[in-house]
């Protein structure tokens, strides 16, 4: 065997492969930014399966470099029978680069050349210098490339499993021709895939046939005299133009001008000062995990605190940073392990938990007097432990940085400090050490000079982030949304929500029972006992012993993905059970038993919500996530009956936002039929189908409302004929129709669009209502697919941001009001546009009033805002 190994990577087709492997998961694989990554994750798999197979010393991947080349200017109609690629997979390949750059490989493209040429090229150069070489396709026509030294790998499903094309393998496929006939093959059969003709008539096996005859295409015409009389024959002269050209267009060329060398192509491994933060902006914390990497030592500057253990008056000044320190992110239940305080003179450290009975520092925590702090929402919750109530913080460093480009926020001080130049301090985890290994250094002054530290950094970005706040005129924004919210979130935190654990544990007994019985039946389908959790098993089961078709297959066996069992849902009853298995099964796992692991103390869950996370201000939820709550099947609304109110005679009372992101829509495009269909309170879906399909209101089908209801939320998250046809299984031009109809009917929310881009070109970012603001730097790039998802960005951020906004002011409002009227409803959670409360049953009739009132009329726009409400003795009742 070589030592050295060349591997050659069909970029184009094994990162389509990749895309159409996960386009089922399409939505799941979407990082923060909105950018869909299935492609990317599933390549990034693939490439590590491929490396790790091979171990090859050199590598590229070659892509395609547009779609002119010498074989479109020699046929025009060359690949012209493509469908356009989706939007959802263009959008990635300039990241699939950025990976590949992060994978420490080469990736190359040539003008007026296929990738199928550069590997074509690179394979026959590595062959001659001594290389063992391993292509990689999905495309059957490189199979022409295989030598003793030329390995083809040709991805067969998705990208896992692979068939292996050597000149053996050719033969016994194609009925002993070489590598170099499958050439000629082309020639007379065509290729339906590239759109190129071949002879009339003539397929795969009458072109084998010819070839063991003639040997070549020039063969079977230097002998096409000896051929009968037939159709064929006639076909063969008629068309002898056509073969010779299809050849051509089917020969892979073996001395393309490529300028990379193959010493250019050496593996040295992986670049991770790139990888990682590749990996952290496309959300892909598996991968980044595996990398299991440690962080460079810092060299600092010395800094200069105060170790106290006693405390005076003199110590608490006003306009101090404050930080408290924990070791764990859930701050409900994590220790304060040291408190660091101070002005731009002086800085105090403590370890000391008499601090929280001290009066001097009581007092200092409930006056006005400005604190700056970092996450406000962390401070009140943490302090509340020990001291109750934190009054006076002015000023939250991680809430501005957020606010100022949501593209870079972090969770740690020091990096919101390196993005802003500030450079002296250390990450928690160089400080703190992860995982199992986290905890305090060893050395006490590390730890007190960290802390000290982030004091310093509060003070130098406060001052920094409070000036461009103001010159970006966010300070609005910031001081009187969301700085104010963090209070009233840390409030809805500490009072939590209830839960009947009782509840949740019949639940328990009762899915149980239910996943015994649903077992039952899939052994009964069967024939036979298995286990069900156990893909191998089940593949057994149901592709050999039941004879199901097999739709996709692993590298370990059969793939029983919900993909595929959803394809052979009606072939066999066993199929929908085990669906249904999974689901509950899903359920009673998460959601049943991982709710009861976070009942505290005190009979309720805490949630954490985080202000700082999405790009569009929408706030999220863990430990738990409580807005991920299953709400499309009846037993993950059951869930909803273990959140019960705290006493016997209160209720859990929930109100809604109707259509809020479409209503925005309404508001911002100006659009007179949109706005029309709101005031007159018509159900705005059947309104879009009644103008989409020009039907009467009587003649709208619950088929047709479905659809106008997936074009009407389609256009405000910017999505793509593909990806409507995806949704509602049309074809991709039947969904271009409903979008284009959509926009004749609908003028200026087409005129909306297009002047939302326009002002991101000029501007680099997108604004909402209440300028929250979403940098979009790819909106000029030159690459289309960046700008173009970048474009999609613009118009869907002033519609997701500004709903998000004014559910946040309707919160506040609400909070003040529900303070001024002196009411025991407290308000538990915000779940996407839903608020929830518990209220005392004496109550209800106020707070109902109060909160249509708040909710409906905190913002006005030009359509009418609405709730709808529900009360119960449960969540579950009111929803």
């Amino acid at each position: 065997m070589s030592e050295k190994k060349l591997l050659l990577v069909d970029g184009n087709s094994v990162a389509f492969r990749a895309f159409f492997a996960l386009h089922n998961s399409l939505e799941r694989f979407k990082n923060k930014n909105g950018l869909h990554t299935n492609a990317i994750y599933a390549f990034n798999n693939m490439f590590e399966n491929v490396m790790e197979r091979e171990k090859p010393t050199h590598v590229l991947v070659a892509f395609d470099a547009g779609n002119t080349t010498f074989r479109t200017a020699m046929y025009s109609d060359y690949k012209g029978g493509r469908s356009k690629t989706p939007g959802e997979f263009r959008e990635q390949m300039p990241y699939l680069r950025e990976l590949l750059v992060g994978l420490g490989v080469k990736h190359y493209e040539l003008d007026n050349y296929e990738a199928d040429d550069i590997i074509g090229t690179l394979a026959h150069r590595g062959e001659e210098a001594g290389f063992e070489v391993v292509v990689l396709s999905g495309d059957r026509d490189l199979t022409q490339l295989a030598t003793d030294k030329v390995k083809v790998d040709i991805t067969v499903k998705g990208v896992s499993e692979i068939e292996s094309y050597t000149p053996e393998h050719v033969a016994e496929k194609y009925d002993g021709l070489t590598p170099n006939q499958i050439i000629d093959m082309k020639g007379l059969a065509g290729d339906t895939s590239d759109n190129y003709p071949g002879v009339t008539k003539v397929g795969e096996k009458t072109a084998i046939k010819l070839l063991k005859q003639f040997g070549s295409v020039e063969g079977v015409y230097e002998n096409i005299d000896e051929l009968k009389k037939s159709k064929m024959k006639e076909n063969l002269i008629n068309d002898k133009d056509q073969a010779f050209l299809s050849k051509e267009l089917a020969t892979i060329k073996v001395d393309a001008p490529v300028e990379i060398s193959i010493d250019e192509l050496l593996y040295n491994g992986k670049d991770l000062d790139k990888l990682i933060p590749f990996f952290k902006e496309m959300d892909f914390k598996g991968f980044l995990s595996k990398l299991n990497v440690e962080e460079e030592e810092v060299e600092l500057e010395d800094i200069h605190f105060e170790v106290v253990n006693t405390f005076n008056e003199e110590m608490f000044t006003a306009d101090s940073a404050l930080y408290v320190e924990m070791l764990d992110d859930n701050y409900h239940l994590s220790d304060i392990v040291g408190v660091a305080w101070g002005n731009k003179e002086k800085i105090y450290v403590t370890t000391e938990l008499e601090l929280f009975e001290n009066a001097a520092f009581k007092n200092w925590l409930a006056k006005a007097d400005g604190k700056k702090v970092y996450d406000a929402k962390r401070t009140y919750v943490a302090l509340n432990r020990y001291v109750g109530k934190t009054e006076g913080i002015n000023f939250d460093v991680l809430l501005a940085a957020y606010l100022l480009d949501t593209n870079d926020n972090s969770n740690d001080i020091a990096g919101v400090a390196q993005y802003y130049g500030y450079t002296e301090i250390q990450t928690d985890e160089q400080v703190y050490g992860k995982g199992a290994k986290k905890g305090l250094p060893e050395d006490e002054e590390v730890f007190f000079g960290h802390l000290a530290r982030k004091i310093k950094a509060i003070q130098f970005l406060s001052e920094k982030l409070e000036k461009e706040l103001e010159e970006k005129q966010q300070d609005k924004l910031f001081y009187q949304m969301e700085l104010p919210l963090s209070r009233i979130l840390a409030e809805m935190e500490i009072a939590g929500i209830t839960v009947d654990a009782q509840r949740l544990q019949n639940m328990r007994g009762e899915f149980s029972k239910r996943l015994q019985e649903i077992e039952e039946k899939i052994y009964q389908d069967a024939g036979e006992e298995f286990n069900i959790n156990s893909p191998k098993q089940l593949g057994v089961i149901l592709f050999e012993k039941m004879q199901l078709p097999v739709i996709k297959k692993t590298k370990t066996g059969y793939s029983t993905a919900v993909d595929v069992l959803e394809q052979l849902r009606e072939q066999a009853p066993i199929v929908e059970h085990i669906l249904d298995y999974r689901q509950l099964a899903k359920i009673q796992s998460t959601y049943v038993e991982g709710l009861l692991k976070v009942i505290q103390s005190d009979n309720k869950i805490h949630t954490r919500y985080i202000q700082t996370l999405t790009q569009t201000g929408r706030l999220s939820s863990v430990d738990p996530n409580l807005q991920n709550i299953p709400i499309r099947l009846e037993e993950g609304r059951k869930i909803r009956q273990a959140f019960v109110p705290r006493a016997e005679n209160w209720l859990i009372y929930s109100s809604d936002y109707s259509q809020i992101e479409l209503r925005v829509l309404a508001h911002i495009s100006g659009d007179e039929h949109l706005k029309q269909a709101f005031r007159d309170g018509m159900d705005i879906h059947t309104s879009t189908a009644m103008r989409v399909f020009n039907v009467s209101e009587d003649e709208v089908t619950p088929n047709m409302r479905r659809n106008a209801k997936a074009v009407n939320f389609g256009i405000v998250y910017g999505i793509s004929d593909y990806g409507l046809s995806q949704n509602l299984g049309i074809t991709r031009k039947a969904a271009q129709e409903y979008i284009d109809t959509y926009f004749e009917n609908y003028p200026d929310v087409k005129r909306y669009m297009e002047e939302s881009v326009r002002e991101a070109k000029d501007k680099g970012y997108a604004a909402t209502l209440y300028n929250r603001r979403r940098y979009l730097p790819d909106i000029n790039a030159r690459n289309f697919n960046l700008r173009s998802f970048a474009e999609r960005t613009a118009i869907n951020t002033p519609i997701q941001g500004s709903a998000a906004d004014i559910l946040k002011l309707a919160m506040i409002e609400m909070a003040k009001r529900l303070e001024a009227e002196k009411l025991q409803a407290t308000m538990l959670l915000q779940v996407h546009d839903e608020l929830v409360f518990e209220v005392p049953e004496s109550e209800l009739e106020q707070l109902d009033q109060l909160v249509k009132e708040v909710m409906e009329n905190t913002v006005q726009l030009d359509v009418p805002l609405l709730t709808d409400s529900n009360w119960g003795k449960t969540w579950y009742e009111a929803k």
